[in-house]
């Protein structure tokens, strides 16, 4: 089964670039930690409640992008901190999430990398499909979730609520389809803890670009 982090990543993959949607903005930064916080709690690593994040269990997953941030969450001291203060505290490793999920895709078979260059200096990296079935089969299980009264399962929320605040959602529907299922997408979106503290932080950070963009 793929990761959540996997899966988001598909998600913002784009099929004639071979290249990530966003991938170097902080907001898709903080939607990757987010992303390996959903699935330590889905694997009963880590717990959490409105006001902190707490180690459960340390035993390594053996998926690299998860153990990585394990580790670092079984190094704290601190065993106090908000997921909030954990979100905050991880964004420095994103990058790391984001190389270690896209080894494991190519590893699995889903991606290629092909080397290249920008301007012929430049040097660049594209991840062609090898086969775009998961990829489908994602934007389907979102499709699905918020077509229908279904009550979605836990993982199929946790990306939701990552699609939604990277503004990925566009990506699956019209702005017309958006409009109407909105209502549904704040329904679900409230389900998950992580996921609100993710789209919190990201709401926080749009307010903050805004307040130093130029005028």
């Amino acid at each position: 089964m793929l990761t959540i982090a996997e899966e988001f990543l598909l998600l913002s993959h784009d099929e004639q670039s071979g290249r990530m949607l966003y991938a170097s903005q902080p907001i898709t930064q903080i939607a990757l930690v987010g992303a390996v916080l959903m699935d330590l709690a889905m694997h009963d690593r880590i717990d959490n409640d409105l006001e902190k994040l707490m180690l459960v269990d340390a035993t390594p997953l053996g998926e690299p992008a998860l153990d990585h941030v394990l580790g670092r969450i079984a190094e704290e001291k601190d065993q106090e901190r908000s997921v909030r203060d954990w979100i905050d505290r991880l964004a420095p490793e994103a990058e790391t999430i984001r190389e270690l999920s896209l080894k494991r895709l190519i590893d699995r078979g889903i991606l290629r990398e092909e080397e290249g260059r920008f301007l012929w200096v430049f040097a660049t990296r594209r991840y062609p499909l090898i086969d775009n079935k998961e990829q489908t089969e994602v934007k389907l299980r979102i499709a699905q979730i918020l077509m229908t009264d279904d009550i979605p399962d836990a993982r199929d929320v946790a990306i939701l609520n990552l699609a939604d605040a990277c503004g990925l959602l566009h990506e699956v529907f019209s702005s017309h389809e958006l409009s109407r299922l909105e209502e549904r997408i704040e329904q679900l979106t409230r389900l998950d803890l992580i996921g609100q503290a993710v789209n919190a932080t990201i709401e926080e950070l749009r307010a903050a670009l805004v307040t130093v963009m130029p005028r």
